[in-house]
């Protein structure tokens, strides 16, 4: 039996395993990741593939075909080079022939959401469509564009970065980008947090609002905007307004068949129905397959994306 090596890197976990060409994850182990630069996040990703390799060893007894690593920030999947992690982090590394120097496999790296984007033409909504949008509404939003079964990644590799578009709505966050009410400062998980804070003593609220920087929990903000509370409405249809726009706006500009969605802040269904009512039917008349959930198991969203990336290892 064929396996993959996936290698999932976020900025506070790092999930390692093996996934077999079907798409089922044989095995796992979660590792905590905190890095400040590129250099260090080589040296936890070599730290915790030793001990993968030693605590948990391969699945059928044998080495994976290849491995991939999903990462934040820009990569050039074709050169291997992880470029920036973000703007204020910059150290272009070679990590693809460095890991695969260091454990003689073949080796392919990509963006975080560009390597769940693979993952769903591997296993999701790839089986019956080569034109979608997948955008992941996290802690951040970003999105994999596909038209004609290929992934839209731009001159730098920088695509998809959808998180930081202004979309006509939110309360005068400034992004980390250094634009006013980019989608992202207040319909991702960072985002509302933010404007719980911006706005807690405009609204009478029951959100617990830790004052230790903790982020607030977005399914607290979720029930108790269910149960009528001022504020968490309101930033819940907020959040649902501004994801349906910059879901119509990227329908309008790739004209795809398929949006499908991934993230903790649309995981829960009320979530997605709030989105489904902002949206026009006649911007979106050409969705035919709809607005949809990913089929993925979002436990190992990322962990899919990197074995799928993996797989285009050993087909280069």
């Amino acid at each position: 039996m064929q396996t993959f090596l996936g290698l999932d890197l976020g900025g506070t976990k790092l999930l390692i395993g093996e996934v077999d060409a079907q798409g089922n994850v044989l095995q796992s182990k979660q590792y905590v990741s905190g890095f400040l630069d590129q250099q260090a996040a080589c040296e936890v990703l070599c730290r915790s593939l030793d001990d993968y390799i030693t605590t948990v060893g391969w699945a059928t007894g044998e080495p994976p075909q290849a491995m991939g690593v999903g990462l934040i920030g820009r990569v050039d999947p074709y050169a291997g080079i992880w470029h920036q992690i973000d703007p204020g982090r910059t150290q272009p590394v070679n990590l693809a022939e460095m890991l695969a120097a260091r454990y003689g496999l073949p080796c392919r790296i990509d963006n975080d959401v560009k390597s769940a984007t693979r993952a769903e033409q591997a296993w999701g909504v790839g089986k019956y469509s080569k034109d979608f949008v997948f955008i992941n509404i996290g802690t951040g939003i970003a999105a994999g564009t596909v038209t004609g079964g290929h992934i839209v990644r731009g001159g730098h590799f920088n695509a998809g970065e959808v998180g930081h578009t202004q979309v006509g709505a939110g309360v005068g966050i400034r992004c980390v980008c250094g634009r006013t009410d980019c989608v992202e400062a207040f319909a991702s998980g960072s985002g509302i947090d933010r404007c719980a804070r911006f706005l807690q003593r405009q609204y009478r609220t029951a959100l617990p609002i830790p004052v230790d920087g903790t982020p607030v929990k977005f399914s607290d903000v979720l029930a108790l905007s269910q149960e009528g509370d001022p504020l968490c409405s309101f930033l819940v249809e907020n959040a649902a307004d501004g994801i349906a726009r910059l879901i119509m706006n990227l329908v309008r500009m790739s004209d795809p068949d398929t949006v499908v969605l991934g993230g903790g802040v649309i995981a829960q269904e009320t979530m997605l129905e709030r989105v489904l009512a902002h949206l026009h039917p006649s911007t979106m008349r050409f969705v035919s397959r709809g607005v949809v959930l990913t089929e993925l198991d979002p436990r190992y969203a990322g962990l899919l994306g990197a074995a799928a990336v993996a797989m285009d290892a050993t087909s280069h």
